[in-house]
């Protein structure tokens, strides 16, 4: 276990966490490198022998340093934007294993993808087909494609993070999929080289994944028919974690009943775990800096955190449990933990039986996706620092910004 109390102290990979409070400034992001490397071989481990390629999801945490540990795994990355590519270069990544997925690929983002030889576009539309078409021939170069297809598959997860329906804004319709595949034959500076599919995130249940493969595998036999052969099949990521009392599915599960379904196919694997991978790997630290009693029952614990530095309980009502680093910090009543922020959206955790004193030290757990990289300079706060537990040292891997930093060049438009 990463989290445990030892002698009444929380410890976060057997490193003291109020230890660490007397040196490094609050708030802050700690993660465990050793976390995230159990994370990964319980992936690797199922795979090893299959044709697999595992792409991290670069989205749900950017650091450079988090991207290094992959990189230096020899896996591959899913991206998003040209700012993630950039990201897997300057972290050592392999771009040769690099999947570019997302709905609004610039002309610019697909010539720098292009340019540094990705090993596929996840395509999403008929438009975004044309313009790769276009941009790959003004290059001379060959583009490897693979359609995203949308299975109609109800991931039973949050609606904002739901990716798999006709509603949804991501992938082409299963019905038309088989069109677009059939008018790439046109297109001379396109390989068709997959298929794709990611039904959403948080997937906490087997039967979405598996439902959604055997619709995919369909597809896969209807292009065979028509003499359109694929080379792999991008089965996208999803996989949830606990974060309350959830069971979500055990990593190898899930990757033993996909692997079934496609076994007959002789295709490569591609995944993209992200938050299964770095999600309970990650706490943030804060120290409370105020209570406040308003004699009707409601109690507030504030602390040094605000919802830019952690926007998901707010964004998508998500609960992450909070700890206090003290463990005789015990109490019978209910506070809600809230920041500075000046909305009444900025809270962390509702009715939380949890007690500190002012400049204690509290830990919510499980935010290494998702967490920094959703933070912002709201209410013009200095965006957090980073920190990584690292064969037993702490090494900070992005500083704290300072407040001069976040006015930018600002003033040279005065």
């Amino acid at each position: 276990m990463t989290l445990k109390y030892v002698n009444e102290i929380l410890t976060f990979d057997n490193i003291d966490i109020q230890e660490l409070g007397q040196t490094i400034q609050t708030p802050y992001y700690l993660y465990s490198e050793n976390k995230i490397n159990r994370n990964i071989d319980e992936y690797t481990s199922e795979l090893k022998n299959i044709d697999s390629l595992i792409c991290y999801s670069v989205k749900a945490n950017s650091n450079l340093s988090i991207l290094s540990l992959f990189a230096k795994k020899e896996l591959g990355f899913d991206i998003v934007s040209g700012g993630e590519l950039l990201r897997v270069i300057k972290a050592g990544g392999d771009t040769t294993k690099v999947v570019f997925s997302g709905v609004g690929k610039t002309d610019e983002e697909i010539e720098f993808a292009l340019k540094n030889n990705i090993y596929c576009f996840n395509v999403e539309s008929q438009g975004e087909l044309s313009r790769i078409q276009d941009i790959a021939s003004s290059l001379g170069v060959k583009a490897n494609i693979s359609l995203r297809v949308n299975p109609e598959i109800d991931a039973k997860t949050h609606p904002y993070i739901t990716t798999g329906l006709s509603e949804n804004k991501f992938g082409i319709s299963q019905d038309n999929v088989l069109n677009v595949f059939k008018m790439i034959s046109d297109f001379k500076s396109l390989n068709i080289c997959g298929i794709d599919y990611h039904i959403g995130s948080q997937i906490i249940e087997l039967e979405p994944f598996t439902d959604s493969a055997k619709k995919v595998l369909s597809l896969i036999k209807e292009l065979k028919k028509e003499n359109i052969n694929l080379s792999h099949v991008d089965l996208g990521g999803g996989l949830g974690i606990c974060y309350n009392d959830e069971l979500p599915i055990k990593r190898s599960d899930y990757v033993q009943s996909v692997v079934e379904v496609f076994k007959d196919t002789n295709l490569k694997l591609i995944f993209e775990p992200g938050r299964s991978v770095i999600g309970d790997a990650g706490i943030l630290v804060t120290k409370v800096v105020e209570k406040k009693d308003n004699n009707n029952g409601k109690k507030f614990i504030i602390v040094d955190a605000g919802m830019n530095d952690l926007i998901r309980p707010p964004l998508y009502n998500a609960f992450h449990k909070i700890s206090s680093v003290n463990q005789n910090n015990r109490s019978t009543d209910l506070f809600d933990i809230v920041g500075p922020v000046c909305e009444t959206a900025d809270f962390f955790g509702k009715d939380r039986r949890v007690y500190a004193n002012i400049g204690d030290l509290l830990v919510i757990e499980d935010v290494g996706a998702y967490g920094f990289v959703l933070s912002s300079n709201y209410n013009s706060r200095p965006r957090i620092a980073e920190y990584l537990i690292s064969n037993s040292n702490v090494v900070c891997i992005r500083g704290r910004e300072k407040l001069s930093s976040i006015i930018g060049d600002e003033e040279d438009y005065l």
